[in-house]
């Protein structure tokens, strides 16, 4: 018999993976915002749809976390992401019995919660981006998402190439200045 949730769950999944594509090429940072606001909210139906709890919230959450971003930022934000992310944390671990696996989404939850308010440079974000990035890999092999695994490993590829990018660009205006210096 087919299993038409799975379909479905990993329709979700690829759905999350095109939008966040489309999303890390938006140039203005509230558009960039909604656009990952979406496919949050689709890889999160996606990990509800596989029982992957943790994941299915902490995405949730990053969706609301980046809807309410576009207006309001500051630490009163930050202390309430935080905040819901170890209540759903001490829910899940205490009351619903949940494996040790969840410490990797909560955790990966929490660093993108930091990055997206606190930090201010670019560079800096996506370096933080990679350790929350790797932590939600971790969980997503764990819990066996396909979508949820090709989703970090597609953002973990884009951080990479566009810190490498810039890293050239910086060298070829070092080298400019250099130039015309001499």
């Amino acid at each position: 018999m087919f299993d038409y949730q799975i379909l479905i769950a990993e329709a979700f999944g690829a759905a999350a993976v095109v939008l966040n594509f489309i999303g890390y090429r938006q140039q203005d940072i509230n558009r960039y915002r909604f656009i990952s606001a979406l496919a949050l909210l689709a890889v999160s139906t996606h990990f509800f749809l596989i029982d992957a709890i943790a994941a299915g919230i902490s995405c949730a959450l990053a969706c609301a976390r980046n809807i309410i971003a576009m207006r309001h930022r500051g630490i009163q934000i930050l202390v309430f992401f935080i905040a819901a992310n170890l209540g759903f944390f001490i829910y899940e671990w205490f009351f619903l019995g949940s494996s040790w696996i969840i410490l990797f989404a909560y955790s990966s939850s929490i660093l993108f919660t930091v990055g997206s308010i606190i930090l201010t440079s670019a560079v800096r974000i996506r370096q933080w981006f990679i350790a929350a990035e790797s932590l939600g890999l971790i969980y997503t092999v764990l819990v066996g998402s396909i979508f949820g695994t090709v989703f970090n490993v597609t953002n973990l590829c884009s951080i990479f190439y566009t810190l490498y990018r810039d890293k050239r660009k910086q060298q070829k205006l070092d080298k400019a200045t250099v130039e015309l210096d001499q």
